[in-house]
């Protein structure tokens, strides 16, 4: 056993080996140490191996998904070997015959398709890069799947813009052949992606082969079919094609046919601005707190995986986004039937998925139950639309709905049951009525005594013997039991002895049999045998229907989540009085009344002040053919980042088809959105929170063209003043001039609004104060005009710095803006006193009223009820005024 363990371990060096023994998974060696740190299960030892105790722990096979899902968590791969040969087949070869292996799968983070490892809103891609070499430059390409529902995109991407465009995606696991995975040069972009980088065989993505390759697992005769590829594409598309190949062994799974993506159709957002704007998931990597969090209102899981793929993915064309406007404008006028879809789509299980792991022979009756399910729903909704004049992409999705195979559906009712088990070996699935013989052999496996009952009754009534039994015993089976008195009748004529078979005389009684009670007895035995033949049976033909409409139902379940999306976005604009905005062609930026919309909605959670809405105009002014661009000034804490960000958010939500946080918006397609704000470093390579910010402001600046808005934040200020007043200033002047974008800057350098007077596509806007008795009150409001100071000192004291911290902080201030030291340090040294020597010279507290201050603390606040609060408050307003 362990000579066979060895070699198919070898075979996978990469993976952990889950080997099948019985009712567990056992791991071994390395693995079972690893698994047993991993998973927390106990190490134990079975026999040696080279004189050496063999470290063992295993796994349930029951239980397996649980342990898979956090061994996949945590970036391991497994490979799944299973008992291929039936025990007693091994056993004629030998009493010491070991049972046939072989690993059936590999389950890796791109692959798994299992529901309880996957969650039901997030999709889970496999990313596949392919680069084909042609002089000095190199094309590249990207492939993505996701297996589990079938999806199957391709698209071209150049060096710069890589990085971007695998965040974009966001995939589980990303594929590279080995000598572009070792590429010094490619080296920064696989060491920000991470462990979901892995490196193949180069044989995998060879684009010579790729064409034969992609046409044996499509099996058509040529893929040019499925349009015209360049060779990096069909690298790409290769190299996916090989690794599910590879770690779904025999298996196929349902892929749709290549889909390729435009180029310049989605907006491109690098990816520190996804991380800066916590599309998906928060800085700390939480769903709870993110954008997607906040405007998801989706009743399906296809429908919120749809959601964040648009959501990722914002488009650039004005006419598509319209169409997805007018969507969400129909539900909002048909608010009786969006209710009614909503609750109709809600009874929907995921389809996808389902008709995936049917595919890949993983399914379960349940598969068959969520397509029926899907089924039911679709013919529910058609009714829903009778008569109802809908948009473009609404009436889309009713087509490829009134697509879906009704004959089929028909079938899964009627073949299946209504209470499904989880897994198929169970059987009771099948409806009865839908095939005769299971009817039967179910009746003779739960009803056997009323069978054998009836069979007596017939035969007393044939025989005219009273006390005729059919009795059983493990010996003879079932018999036919009579008094020895009634021989003659039983043995007589010879009609009876064709018919009544002796079997066994005893003292006082004989016993017979017949032929119909020996087929009857042999049919009883093997009832539940057959009766679970019979369904796995039918579950088969479904399951052959089901993948041989893969297509069609893969259209439907996706138009179904079409219109969960258009809903769910529709309920989010009426819940939260968002507005329709306009998407055109120009390079208008106008927002009216514009929020943040997670801040606004945990202000409502925490039930805090309302958010306070701001407007913000970039559009270019009369006869300029250029975006404005705003310098923010004003105090930290007075809402400069929420502003920031919340244009940003406000431009994302229009482009991916959705109303927007505000009172009207106005916006022209962005093609590039760059976000500069928050402080981050990068240790790991050797990055100061300076160089990150330096690095993705060169990238800005090199990339932003005049249809990107461009989000900066505080430029300039790991450094010393001077120095990063100055790059600031010349990267206003760079915006301006070259980039020629709409761009919102936001700075603490008041010297720069001067370049408002020089820059005529330059305006000043500020973050409103007010200040009232020495402390600062934010407004949260932005104006026109500049700040001339930051309000730092007080915001310091709203942190709580000590009282003899903020005062020294005032003096050194007044000194310094008063010109004094004309800022020098050794100045600031001789001109103000040390810090210990204002501690030390603090006033002192002023005097108390000794009557006052006893009188307060003889007060028990505990104990008193507001009438004696009130009263008290009353008797100390009275001392005071005395004293």
């Amino acid at each position: 056993m362990m000579e066979q363990f060895i070699e198919i371990k070898a075979a996978n060096p990469d993976s952990l080996l889950f080997y099948r023994m019985g009712d567990f998974y056992e791991l071994f060696f390395d693995d079972a140490e690893a698994a047993s740190r991993a998973l927390g299960i106990v190490l134990t030892k079975r026999g040696k191996h080279q004189g050496h105790d063999i470290p063992m722990c295993g796994v349930p096979v029951h239980a397996a998904d649980d342990y898979l899902q956090k061994l996949i968590g945590l970036g391991f791969r497994v490979a799944v070997c299973e008992q291929i040969e039936d025990p007693a087949e091994a056993k004629k070869r030998g009493s010491k015959s070991v049972v046939k292996r072989d690993v059936v799968r590999l389950v890796t983070p791109g692959t798994i398709t299992e529901e309880k490892l996957l969650a039901p809103s997030e999709s889970s891609f496999l990313m596949a890069l392919g680069r084909v070499k042609g002089g000095a430059d190199n094309t590249y390409a990207l492939a993505w799947i996701e297996l589990s529902t079938g999806i199957f995109r391709v698209a071209e991407t150049s060096a710069d813009n890589l990085l971007a465009d695998i965040f974009r995606v966001d995939p589980r696991e990303l594929i590279i052949a080995e000598p572009v995975f070792y590429d010094e040069e490619l080296k920064p972009v696989f060491d920000l992606v991470g462990r979901v980088a892995s490196p193949q065989p180069p044989s995998l993505f060879d684009s010579a082969s790729a064409p034969a390759r992609i046409a044996r697992f499509f099996e058509v005769a040529t893929p040019d079919s499925f349009g015209t590829f360049s060779r990096a594409e069909l690298s790409a598309i290769s190299g996916i094609v090989a690794y599910v190949e590879k770690t779904q062994k025999a298996e196929r799974p349902p892929l749709s046919r290549p889909e390729r993506e435009q180029s310049g159709s989605t907006l491109f957002i690098d990816p520190a601005t996804r991380a800066n704007l916590e599309l998906l998931r928060t800085m700390g990597g939480s769903r709870d707190g993110s954008l997607f969090k906040a405007i998801d209102r989706t009743v399906t899981g296809a429908g919120a995986r749809m959601l964040a793929d648009r959501l990722m993915s914002p488009l650039t064309d004005p006419k598509t986004i319209n169409q997805r406007f007018d969507s969400i404008a129909f539900f909002l006028s048909e608010r009786r039937l969006s209710e009614s879809l909503r609750a109709c789509l809600k009874g929907v299980a995921d389809m996808p998925r389902a008709l995936t792991r049917l595919a890949l022979n993983r399914g379960s009756p349940r598969d068959l139950g969520a397509l029926r399910s899907g089924f039911e729903a679709a013919l529910a909704l058609r009714t829903l639309f009778t008569d109802v004049i809908a948009p473009a992409e609404v009436t889309a999705a009713l087509e490829a709905i009134s697509a879906l195979p009704i004959r089929f559906a028909d079938h899964l009712t009627a073949a299946l049951g209504d209470e499904l088990p989880l897994l198929k070996r169970d059987g009771g699935f099948v409806r009865s009525g839908y095939h005769a013989e299971l009817d039967e052999m179910r009746a003779l496996r739960d009803e056997s005594r009323r069978v054998i009952a009836g069979m007596e009754r017939d035969l007393i009534e044939e025989t005219g013997i009273r006390s005729l039994k059919i009795r059983h015993n493990n010996v003879l089976g079932y018999y036919i039991e009579v008094t020895a008195n009634h021989q003659a009748i039983m043995m007589g004529s010879d009609e009876a002895k064709g018919r009544f078979i002796h079997r066994q005389t005893m003292a006082n009684a004989m016993r017979f049999t017949t032929t119909e009670l020996a087929e009857m007895e042999t049919k009883i035995a093997n009832a539940a045998e057959r009766a679970l033949s019979i369904e796995l049976g039918v579950f088969d033909v479904l399951v052959a229907e089901s993948v041989g409409q893969a297509q069609v139902i893969r259209s439907g379940a996706a138009a179904l989540a079409v219109l969960d999306v258009s809903a769910a976005l529709a309920v989010l604009a009426l819940a939260e009085a968002w507005c329709r905005p306009v998407v055109d062609a120009s390079l208008a930026f106008e927002i009216v009344g514009g929020r943040h919309p997670v801040v606004e909605q945990a202000l409502r959670r925490a039930a805090a002040n309302e958010f306070v809405a701001n407007d913000c105009d970039l559009s270019p002014e009369d006869g300029a053919k250029a975006g404005a661009i705003w310098l923010l000034t004003g105090p930290n804490m007075g809402g400069k980042s929420t502003f920031l960000r919340q244009n940003a958010l406000i431009a994302i939500l229009a482009q991916m088809g959705s109303y927007v946080p505000a009172k009207s918006a106005s916006i022209g397609v962005v093609d590039r959105l760059f976000s500069r704000v928050g402080a981050s470093d990068d240790l790991a390579r050797g990055r100061s929170t300076f160089m990150v910010e330096m690095v993705e402001t060169a990238a800005i600046l090199n990339q932003a063209g005049e249809r990107a808005l461009v989000i900066l934040d505080e430029i300039g200020r790991g450094t010393a003043t001077f120095d990063g007043l100055s790059i600031a200033w010349a990267a206003v002047e760079y915006l301006h001039e070259k980039n020629r974008c709409r761009a919102i800057f936001a700075t603490h350098f008041h010297e720069m609004t001067a370049l408002a007077g020089k820059l005529e596509r330059l305006h000043n806007v500020t973050m409103r104060v007010k200040e009232w008795e020495g402390d600062v009150v934010f407004l949260h409001e932005v104006g026109k005009g500049a700040a001339d100071r930051s309000y730092g000192v007080q915001v310091a004291r709203l942190a709580g710095l000590p009282d003899a911290v903020v005062q020294r902080a005032k003096d050194v201030l007044h000194q310094l803006e008063a010109g004094e030291t004309s800022g020098k340090a050794d100045r600031l040294v001789d001109d103000l006193p040390l810090f210990s020597a204002v501690v030390k010279k603090e006033a002192p507290a002023p005097a108390k009223n000794d009557a006052l201050g006893g009188a307060l603390a003889a007060l028990n606040l505990d104990e008193m009820t507001p009438r004696q609060a009130q009263e008290a408050l009353y008797r100390l307003k009275e001392m005071l005024g005395k004293g």
